[in-house]
């Protein structure tokens, strides 16, 4: 390993760098080496190390849906979910 090293600097909300910080330390490891190991696995993959696409059509749909609140059913509990979706 090189002992040279360069900076990265990135802007990030306050309250994901909070959250994700909590995580990391109850993995053991601080930004910079979760940092580190994202860069490792993104050359080790050649790209991303997970998958990300963009939703199709009726996914946009339903998204969208959601958002605007349209045509969205609600319950009053998970047995009534379950009735309706034919659960037992």
């Amino acid at each position: 390993m090189s002992t040279k090293t360069s900076t990265v600097r990135a802007r990030v909300e306050p309250g994901l760098k909070k959250d994700t910080e909590q995580i990391f330390e109850q993995l053991g490891i601080n930004t910079t080496e979760a940092i580190r190991i994202f860069f490792k696995q993104v050359k080790l993959h050649r790209g991303l190390p997970f998958e990300m696409k963009i939703p199709n059509e009726t996914t946009q749909k339903a998204i969208s849906d959601a958002k605007s609140r349209k045509n969205v059913k609600e319950f009053d509990s998970p047995d009534q979910l379950f009735e309706n979706l034919d659960i037992e």
